[in-house]
């Protein structure tokens, strides 16, 4: 049966060059090669203003009971300079046991394998005893924001539910079956702008240095700790990311200087609670007069990011169980269960399924010379359809 190779697989998706938010032949390939396995498959372009429009797949087989599915993204972020390349990027060249490509971990390995494990898992036992779906979005390392998003909202619309979510994401840190992730930590950003009185350097009583204001605020939101992690999650980190007053001179005091800031947080904090927090910090470092002696309270204004991630943990014992015993299974290693690193889109998941991540090795992720063993394509493929058969059996009371 066709699929039913995953280094075939790869290579295929690797050799569609579909930098976010192109589609580059990749969802027409994936297209080709579930839809001889029975799969139904659709393709769904979202747009909004201000932003490219993206197309999505969407591809279920089965009937009624259990219904997995598989999530996951074959846009790729740009290769770089490809003369740095030992192997083109889109080339899909196999070479001492690796194989080398953009997206070949992150994350179009995962899509090959999973393909592959549902190959054989038809070959072996027919269509499923419920459904498998394939959502598959172009649109996670561009914005997200007509991708998995849209896409699972228009898939709801149309009368699709799902029990459980698998997302393919590059979470092991070392080798194949380290990390299982349960859950991920929330992420909030804003930017502070400090107003001054802009003047020369050499006459500072007659102007209003901001970068003193700023200075105040941005030790305020790191200074002291948040909170110190829970059972679950690490400690909540703030960083703040950029520092700029858009001022070439060296004699020239700005007249306002700004600095962006991220905070990745647990479940001690809520979007809501933290944003009352950072303010409450800000407030009282206004009126701090270490570096601003005599001045009235720092004047500041600050932003939010729109769409800020929310935290989440997944408890959903069959799903976690049945992945774990497959990578046990096939690896003999114990996974870790995880909530770190940064977002994915199984934060958009997580309001219809319960959902895990687990995929290969992600060293090599956005790198020159992205690759991935080819020996690992195989044990995530028969990872994968362990898991196939512990889902569905544990689904179903088995």
């Amino acid at each position: 049966m066709a699929a039913t190779d995953p280094v075939e697989n790869l290579q295929a998706l690797i050799r569609c060059p579909s930098v976010t938010p192109a589609e580059g032949g990749a969802l027409t390939a994936l297209e080709a090669m579930l839809s001889p396995l029975g799969f139904r498959v659709e393709r769904m372009v979202a747009s909004a203003a201000g932003t490219p429009d993206v197309e999505n797949l969407y591809a279920r087989i089965g009937g009624d009971g259990p219904h997995l599915m598989f999530a996951g993204h074959t846009d790729v972020v740009p290769p770089g300079d490809e003369a740095d390349w030992s192997h083109p990027p889109f080339a899909a060249d196999i070479a001492g046991g690796m194989l080398y490509g953009r997206g070949a971990v992150d994350m179009k390995g995962g899509i090959a394998c999973f393909v592959a494990a549902v190959a054989r898992h038809i070959e072996a036992h027919g269509e499923p005893e419920g459904s498998i779906s394939f959502l598959i979005t172009g649109d996670e390392e561009g914005p997200s924001i007509n991708g998995t998003e849209k896409l699972l909202k228009w898939a709801a619309g149309k009368g699709e539910s799902w029990d459980a979510c698998l997302v393919g994401e590059p979470t092991n840190p070392d080798a194949l079956g380290d990390m299982i992730k349960i859950g991920r930590r929330g992420s909030l950003s804003g930017r502070i702008t400090v107003q001054g009185v802009q003047g020369h350097s050499a006459y500072p009583h007659l102007a209003d240095n901001p970068i003193r204001g700023l200075l105040q605020l941005t030790n305020a939101l790191m200074e002291q700790p948040y909170d110190h992690g829970t059972n679950d999650f690490p400690p909540s980190n703030m960083e703040v990311t950029s520092v700029d007053t858009g001022n070439p001179s060296v004699n020239v005091i700005p007249a306002k200087a700004t600095a962006a800031f991220n905070i990745r947080f647990n479940d001690t904090w809520t979007a809501e609670s933290l944003r009352t927090e950072i303010l409450r910090r800000l407030d009282t470092a206004a009126s701090d007069g270490t570096l601003r002696p005599g001045r009235d309270p720092v004047r500041y204004d600050i932003t939010w990011n729109e769409r800020p991630s929310h935290v989440f943990l997944t408890r959903n014992d069959p799903l976690i169980e049945s992945l774990t015993e497959a990578i046990e299974k096939v690896t003999s290693r114990r996974p870790a269960l995880s909530t770190t690193g940064g977002t994915s889109d199984a934060r958009f998941i997580k309001d219809y399924c319960p959902v895990v991540e687990f995929g290969l090795v992600g060293q090599t992720m956005h790198m020159v010379d992205e690759r991935v063993a080819v020996g690992d394509l195989e044990v995530l493929t028969e990872i994968y359809g362990s898991f196939l058969s512990n889902w569905f059996r544990h689904a179903r009371g088995i």
